[in-house]
């Protein structure tokens, strides 16, 4: 984990207040903490920082996750293949990452990757921006992009019909940034950043995958920056009991207070005073992203995005 993102960090079991954690370094190289732990002199939750990878959730811990649906070989093949999948010259391919970074403007300030999985949108941020942070709660995913960007390639293994597969390679090209990004494991509905910290901020195809998708907008806008702040959020809007209780969701219901698009209502919680200082969406669209199950079975999804500033 990087040293220079240290004072940003808080304790987010202590959320709404903000209580700045402190560090204990076992070991670093190069300003990089490669092992150690971050503590809360408040409430004394602590939280570890293993094989350089910061594991910032009181409810998130590398050793519980290994049994959860994103923590399998077969999944992070998958999601590699669809973030970096264009970058290997693969015709199957997708343009929906390169398309949703067109998307965003260039920003002094620091950029936040919310639901980063193995990171291709975490690389194309620090394009446009100083520093990036991507955060998820998969410590498979978070391990693979911090792999990837450690080492600037990785092998991935792709399933092809039943029990056969292929192995590939995923070489970095030069012009996706390798310095100042950081992956950290995280809550998107519990972000352990003091407020106002990030000019950018991502949320692509998470928030029907989140128990309470508000908080997470409530919680994106606490640590965007007040002024020349930008906020680009893309989503499919599958939502399913399994994951959000339907009281919870932001759309697809008849009735309630956010019945109709969840496009739509994520536009009027943005931009109807909601929030202080007020968003104004400046753009909305759809992009086309696809993930692989193997090499005759694609899922297309239609993500329906808006772009907000302030």
């Amino acid at each position: 984990m990087l040293t220079k993102i240290i004072d940003q960090l808080i304790c987010p079991a202590c959320l709404p207040q903000e209580h700045q954690l402190t560090v204990k370094i076992d070991q670093e190289k190069d300003d990089d903490i490669i092992d150690g732990k971050l503590c809360c002199p408040h409430c004394g939750e602590s939280y570890r920082i293993t094989q350089g990878i910061a594991c910032l959730s009181p409810k998130l811990r590398p050793e519980s996750l290994e049994n959860q649906r994103y923590e399998t070989e077969k999944l992070l093949s998958s999601y590699l293949w669809s973030h970096f999948a264009d970058l290997m010259g693969d015709p199957e391919a997708s343009t929906a990452y390169a398309e949703w970074s067109q998307l965003i403007a260039s920003n002094s300030g620091w950029g936040l990757d919310i639901g980063a999985a193995v990171g291709r949108f975490s690389f194309e941020m620090k394009k446009k921006c100083d520093l990036v942070i991507g955060i998820d709660t998969s410590f498979s995913f978070i391990q693979a992009a911090r792999n990837l960007l450690k080492k600037g390639h990785t092998q991935l293994t792709l399933p092809q019909e039943g029990q056969l597969s292929r192995t590939t390679s995923l070489q970095l090209p030069p012009e996706l940034p390798r310095q100042d990004i950081e992956f950290i494991i995280g809550d998107a509905q519990a972000l352990p950043f003091k407020s106002h910290t990030f000019a950018t901020l991502s949320s692509l195809n998470l928030v029907d995958k989140l128990p309470q998708p508000l908080i997470h907008l409530k919680e994106s806008n606490r640590v965007a920056s007040k002024e020349k702040a930008e906020f680009l959020l893309s989503d499919p809007f599958s939502w399913a009991e399994a994951t959000t209780p339907p009281e919870n969701w932001l759309g697809g219901t008849e009735s309630g207070p956010f019945a109709g698009s969840g496009l739509d209502n994520i536009t009027k919680i943005m931009s109807n005073g909601n929030f202080t200082p007020a968003w104004k969406v400046t753009d909305d669209g759809a992009v086309w992203w696809k993930i692989r199950t193997h090499r005759n079975h694609f899922e297309l999804i239609r993500s329906c995005y808006l772009k907000a500033r302030r």
